[in-house]
């Protein structure tokens, strides 16, 4: 069973960074599409990048391309989302995710696949 923890959030104000990671288990990490999406109250789901096994392929969603960096550590099983730049219209849990598929201008990821999240708040 693929599990994923994610971690990393917590409040911060507006232009400043955080660091999101998540740990995943049950899976090939290493042959694995990983990905990011968040969700507000109220709010669609935004599905907002995805990185290869290799990390040569990444997506952004074009409202954080720029300000977030997907990267990963196969060795460490570990998925991260560096934010830069953040803002209030950031806030939301964002869950990582495994799976789908994933190309430079475009992401698709499992839509009934989620972890506990963790919640990322900018304050203005």
């Amino acid at each position: 069973q693929v599990r994923v923890v994610e971690s990393g959030g917590g409040l911060v104000q507006a232009g400043g960074s955080l660091r999101l990671s998540c740990t995943a288990s049950g899976l090939t990490f290493d042959r694995s599409i990983m990905g990011w999406f968040r969700q507000a109250p109220g709010e669609e789901r935004e599905d907002l990048s995805c990185i290869d096994w290799s990390g040569q392929i990444t997506y952004y969603k074009d409202s954080v391309k720029g300000r977030f960096s997907i990267s990963r550590d196969n060795a460490k099983n570990t998925l991260y989302l560096q934010m830069n730049s953040l803002k209030p219209e950031d806030t939301a849990i964002y869950y990582c995710v495994a799976g789908g598929s994933c190309s430079s201008f475009t992401y698709s990821p499992p839509r009934n696949f989620r972890g506990q999240g963790t919640q990322v708040t900018v304050s203005s």
